[in-house]
């Protein structure tokens, strides 16, 4: 490797590390205030204000990252494989899975992020663009299941929003508090174990709901949990 070759390298190397950590800044500054202060932001991550305009563009383009990095956490690359399956019911049952590991990454931020969209402008359409591709991959997997209703898209696409996910993973979380607290039989069972297990510690106790809520109201098999 020529000296220059290595040199450029390390600048990239040096640039992605920044990037990152405003990113990273961003999310804790988005989950602790609802909000999205560019000089907050550029103060927790140790950089200059122009630093993350240079970086970014706009608020906009900064929260388009943390969607980003979000997504990557989540695993939304294996959306794809919904796709590719050729059981519709199956790529259905994948489109949910998926879309829930997403959801549970960071359940503070999203929230946070989620709300400011009904107040910001800027952040609203960050937030449906991001719908938007949700909603037409839900039509795509919808218009393929058998004797679907009529507005199976609709449904698939409301039932796998973040707020869906959300609620139910906080009554499963509510449901294991009062079952540890009592120490009954039911703790054992509904509560979970500490690495994640059961009804209520994983990161994705909602997902198994939701196939049922899916299944049920687009007229699906009942076989799945």
């Amino acid at each position: 490797m020529s000296p220059r070759s290595y040199r450029m390298g390390q600048r990239q190397a040096e640039v992605d590390e920044t990037r990152a950590r405003i990113v990273a800044a961003a999310r804790a500054h988005l989950a602790e205030t609802g909000g999205v202060s560019l000089d907050a932001v550029a103060r927790r991550a140790d950089v200059a204000r122009a630093t993350v305009y240079y970086q970014f563009g706009s608020k906009a383009g900064l929260l388009e990252a943390v969607c980003d990095a979000l997504a990557a956490q989540g695993g939304m690359a294996g959306l794809a494989e919904a796709f590719t399956l050729a059981d519709p019911w199956a790529a259905v049952d994948r489109f949910v899975e998926v879309m829930g590991g997403f959801w549970a990454v960071d359940r503070v931020c999203t929230r946070r992020l989620r709300a400011l969209a009904a107040l910001d402008e800027e952040v609203g359409r960050v937030i449906a663009d991001r719908d938007a591709r949700r909603r037409e991959g839900a039509a795509v997997l919808a218009g393929r299941l058998p004797a679907a209703p009529p507005d199976a898209a609709s449904l698939l696409f409301v039932l796998t929003a973040f707020e869906t996910y959300d609620a139910l993973e906080a009554e499963a979380e509510a449901e294991a508090a009062t079952a540890t607290a009592t120490g009954t039989e039911m703790g054992t069972e509904a509560a979970g174990t500490p690495d994640g297990g059961g009804r209520g510690g994983g990161p994705t106790a909602a997902t198994p709901a939701v196939i049922r809520l899916v299944r049920a109201a687009l007229g699906g098999p009942v076989e799945r949990p």
